[in-house]
């Protein structure tokens, strides 16, 4: 049975995982891959803003983890090694995009039950949260990103990026300052 995700009580299982692969067990890699492809599709979508993109993505980060798992460290914890890979490679990509891509409008379907005004009223949230965190600067986004959507630890952003924790809670605060101004017509 394939692992449905990390938890606290996995980090023996991960680091037995991380053994073998070391020792060239593509299968243990492949387990892996399955714990944390769903959260690494998140976050490359956020970076990429478009779902093939960000699978292309997402794969380049699994290739250069598995290049690079001899010098990983297993008495730490994958993920936030992985992510901050996964990031850079995503702040890479971004950097290297000439033309700036706007994503076609998906309509999220609920299910059913919905009236249509409040549909109308979730898209139209969701789409000025988007445009919202579009318009903080890159680093912000990510670190909200990284914070309060995928539910990092102020202590893991700061490893995946390289800074301080002071940074990030800093960065935190600004972005959520720029959130609440921009969206003080939703907030009531």
């Amino acid at each position: 049975m394939a692992p449905s995700g990390p938890s606290a009580g996995d980090f023996s299982d991960e680091r037995e995982l991380l053994t073998r692969v070391q020792a060239g067990d593509s299968g243990a890699f492949d387990l892996l891959v399955q714990r944390y492809l769903p959260k690494a599709r998140l976050t490359a979508r956020r970076l990429t803003q478009t779902q093939d993109d960000a699978d292309d993505l997402v794969q380049e980060a699994f290739l250069r983890a598995l290049e690079r798992i001899g010098t990983f460290d297993t008495s730490r914890a994958f993920e936030p090694w992985f992510t901050r890979l996964l990031v850079n490679l995503g702040l890479d990509w971004r950097r290297k995009q000439m033309v700036r891509r706007t994503e076609d409008h998906d309509p999220e379907t609920f299910a059913g039950g919905t009236l249509p005004d409040r549909e109308t009223e979730r898209s139209e949230l969701r789409s000025a949260l988007q445009r919202a965190l579009e318009q903080l600067p890159e680093r912000q986004r990510l670190i909200v990103t990284l914070f309060e959507i995928d539910g990092h630890s102020t202590e893991e952003v700061a490893r995946m990026l390289n800074v301080t924790q002071v940074t990030i809670r800093w960065h935190l605060h600004q972005a959520r300052k720029a959130l609440r101004e921009t969206l003080k017509g939703w907030i009531e």
